[in-house]
């Protein structure tokens, strides 16, 4: 195993331990959703590194914060509601989450990184009050244009104390697919944390880091995602903020994704397909770190065998 001793290490964004190991080393690369004007067509475009690490003390993979969350979400080119399939699949989060939760007219559904209202159109549908939060400026306002009340902020824990004084803590708080996008883990869970009613639950949707490593997934690596998340890693971050995972669901979106319903510890019973699924990444080595210094073997060997095919296809014409 490879331990690369740097003077300035990068620290481990949850537990601040000195990071390592090397998980993938994809060189240099531009800002995945950062289109060029066309009047710059003729300017050097910046790269950044894109380098994922392994924290030995956490086992949480991640990349370095090289360019601020103001300047790759503050105007983001991503609606949500283009795909109709993603639509039916949060519709249907949604409907279940009421039946499940007990939602009602008296309740408050806030999901963060609201996108344009592509989730809460179905529950303000349902009679559910919702509130967005979304730091994409050109994304809320069609969001707002939909009726969807949001607010045009990053969220953390000031912006959770402002939720809870103006008397918005949530019973359900969606976040699908913005977890690992955060660079500062501890800041975004400790205002779930905050945010949440005493009897409220959270719901998260990520990729699966066990779905990664298994299928070599070294494509979805890039800049926005600074965290890639297994649920042992996702429990031991909720815990050190006062949350416990209640429940799993294995997902086929993005590759494969879980979706974690966490909630203030002792609040509610834990599902067994925590437990199971726990062991389940324990069994495929993802407590252990020799797991993760692995992978880059097999991102390699994949680039030097697609380099390979490319120079006999071109030699056979």
């Amino acid at each position: 195993m490879e331990i690369v001793e740097l003077v300035n290490a990068p620290a481990c964004r949850f537990c601040g331990a000195p990071l390592r190991v090397t998980f993938a080393d994809l060189g240099v690369s531009p800002l995945a959703n950062s289109y060029v004007d066309p009047r710059d067509a003729g300017k050097p475009e910046p790269f950044f590194q894109l380098h994922a690490w392994a924290c030995e003390s956490c086992f949480l993979v991640q990349l370095e914060a090289f360019e601020t969350p103001e300047n790759i979400f503050g105007d983001y080119a991503y609606f949500s509601s283009v795909s109709t399939s993603w639509l039916e699949h949060c519709r249907d989060f949604v409907r279940g989450a009421i039946a499940r939760f007990g939602l009602n007219g008296e309740s408050l559904i806030v999901e963060l990184a609201s996108n344009d209202g592509y989730l809460l159109q179905y529950g303000k549908e349902a009679g559910i009050p919702v509130l967005g939060i979304e730091p994409a400026r050109n994304v809320a306002a069609e969001a707002e244009r939909r009726g969807i009340p949001t607010r045009v902020e990053f969220f953390g824990v000031e912006s959770a104390r402002r939720l809870v004084a103006d008397g918005l803590a949530a019973d359900l708080i969606v976040a699908n697919n913005v977890l690992a996008h955060v660079p500062d883990i501890n800041d975004f869970v400790a205002g779930v944390a905050i945010a949440l009613k005493p009897l409220g639950r959270a719901s998260f949707e990520f990729p699966h880091l066990l779905r990664l490593i298994e299928q070599r997934q070294f494509d979805t690596i890039y800049h926005e995602h600074y965290s890639y998340l297994s649920l042992s890693t996702v429990r031991r971050v909720f815990a050190a903020h006062g949350l416990e995972v209640v429940d799993v669901e294995e997902l086929p979106t993005h590759g494969g994704s879980l979706r974690v319903t966490a909630a203030r510890a002792g609040a509610h019973d834990a599902s067994e397909r925590v437990a199971e699924l726990l062991a389940r990444e324990d069994a495929r080595g993802l407590n252990r770190i020799e797991t993760y210094a692995g992978f880059k073997d097999g991102v390699d060997a994949a680039k030097r065998a697609l380099l390979e095919f490319l120079i006999s296809a071109k030699r056979a014409g």
